[in-house]
C-alpha cells in the first residue's frame, strides 16, 4: 500500500541518516553461498553481545528488520514460532532492526513477544552483508559457519514456512534432526532459551 511504502522509506531514511553508517561496507556483491559466512555481533536491547563466531554447531538466521516494515512484522512471529520447534535441534536466531533509538519503545513491544534476542543494527555489527537497503532480509549460516542462504538473492524474501522447511530443515545442514546428530565442531552452549516474554 502506498501508506506502507511512505513508511517503509521514511523510516529505512532515517535509519541512515541517524544510524552513521559513514564507514565502509563490504558490497552485498561479495557474498558467496558455500563459503565462510561474514562474522556478525547482535548487541541486544539489554546489552547481551551474541557473535556467530561463538555459535559454530548451530544454523544460525540473521535476520534484518523494522517496526515501520509491515513485512517484517508479519514474518518475525513465524520465525519466533518455528525457533520454538526447532531450537532443540541446534537453531539460533538473531534479530537485528534497523530502527533508531526513538523507537526503542516499539522495538521493545515487538521483542517481548519473540522467543530469539532482538538489538538496533547500529549498536551491532553485520557490516560483512552489506548495506541493508531492502527489507525485510535474511542469512542463513550452517553448523560449521558457512553461508547456505544468501538474502540479498531471495526474489521472495520474506519466510514462509515452506522456505524455512526447504532452507533450514530438510537440507543436511539444517535442523531436522537433534544438533548432536551432526558431525563438526561445536562450542558450548549457555543454558538454553529464555521463555517467551523476555526483553533482550
Amino acid at each position: 500500500m502506498p501508506s506502507e511504502r511512505r513508511a517503509f522509506l521514511g523510516g529505512l531514511a532515517a535509519f541512515l541518516a541517524g544510524a552513521g553508517l559513514r564507514a565502509p561496507v563490504a558490497l552485498a556483491g561479495g557474498l558467496r553461498v558455500g563459503e565462510r559466512a561474514p562474522a556478525a555481533t547482535l548487541v541486544s536491547l539489554d546489552g547481551e553481545r551474541t557473535s556467530t563466531a561463538d555459535l559454530i554447531g548451530d544454523v544460525v538466521i540473521l535476520t534484518f528488520w523494522a517496526t515501520w516494515c509491515a513485512p517484517c512484522r508479519e514474518e518475525l512471529p513465524l520465525l519466533s514460532d518455528y525457533l520454538a520447534r526447532r531450537a532443540q535441534a541446534g537453531l539460533r536466531i538473531l534479530g537485528f532492526s534497523l530502527d533508531t533509538p526513538e523507537q526503542l519503545p516499539e522495538v521493545r513491544r515487538i521483542a517481548q513477544s519473540l522467543r530469539f534476542p532482538v538489538g538496533f543494527l547500529s549498536d551491532s555489527s553485520a557490516s560483512g552483508y552489506g548495506r541493508i537497503w531492502r527489507l525485510p532480509v535474511s542469512f542463513t549460516i550452517d553448523r560449521s559457519g558457512v553461508l547456505i542462504e544468501n538474502g540479498w538473492k531471495e526474489k521472495q524474501p520474506v519466510w514462509t514456512q515452506q522456505r524455512l522447511d526447504e532452507v533450514v530443515t530438510r537440507l543436511p545442514h539444517g535442523c531436522g534432526a537433534p544438533a548432536a546428530a551432526h558431525s563438526g565442531p561445536r562450542r558450548r552452549r549457555g543454558a538454553g532459551w529464555p521463555a517467551r516474554g523476555r526483553v533482550y
